[in-house]
């Protein structure tokens, strides 16, 4: 069994990516950081709220994501929505994601 360590760290090397398109492709709804952080997780993408905020400004940054402020409740809100250059990216990221899929299913499937 390898280290705890190790593997936790490979893990998140793993994970950075896919979260990066799971939150291109949730928020093509417009949504606030804390219920996308429960929507992911519900849908098996471990993130925690230190890793989701920042992604979302850097995303935001790239023009990947734009935000407005919902002042309508007692809490103002920031809400996320992909934009139409970040629909472009999560498509690309999509097709690769699906070719390395398939790499990845052929070398498991090898003698």
């Amino acid at each position: 069994m390898p280290d705890d360590e190790l593997l936790s760290t490979h893990l998140q090397e793993l994970r950075r990516g896919s979260v990066v398109l799971a939150c291109l492709l949730i928020l093509k709804k417009p949504n606030y950081g804390y219920a996308l952080l429960e929507l992911l997780q519900r849908r098996g993408f471990a993130v925690d709220a230190n890793t989701l905020y920042p992604l979302l400004r850097r995303l935001e940054k790239q023009g990947l994501l734009t935000s407005d402020w919902n002042t309508d409740e007692s809490r103002p809100r920031k809400f996320y929505r992909t934009s139409a250059e970040g629909f472009e990216v999560a498509d690309l990221l999509h097709q690769d994601w699906e070719t390395l899929n398939a790499a990845f299913r052929t070398l498991r499937d090898e003698p």
